[in-house]
C-alpha cells in the first residue's frame, strides 16, 4: 500500500467520518472501500461501452457470424 493525500471539504470528510465510525472502521479502510467500488462500476461501464461499440461488428460481420448456426446443434466426441 502507498501513502496518498487528498483534498476533501468539510462536508465529505464530515460524512466519511460519520460513516467510518458508525460501521467501525477506519476513516481510511471506508475510502479506500469507496474508491474500489467506483473503480469497478467505471470498468464495467468501459466494457460494456466497448461491447456496445463492436455490436454492430459482431451481428453484420460474417466472419465473426460464421458459426453462429451452430450454436444449437449437440458436438459429440
Amino acid at each position: 500500500m502507498e501513502r496518498t493525500q487528498i483534498m476533501l471539504d468539510e462536508k465529505q470528510k464530515q460524512i466519511l467520518k460519520k460513516i467510518s465510525d458508525k460501521e467501525n472502521r477506519s476513516f481510511s479502510e471506508l475510502v479506500r472501500e469507496m474508491l474500489d467500488k467506483q473503480i469497478e462500476q467505471h470498468q464495467k461501464s468501459e466494457l460494456a461501452a466497448a461491447a456496445h461499440a463492436l455490436m454492430v461488428d459482431y451481428s453484420t460481420d460474417e466472419e465473426l457470424t460464421a458459426f453462429t448456426a451452430l450454436d444449437s446443434e449437440d458436438f459429440h466426441a
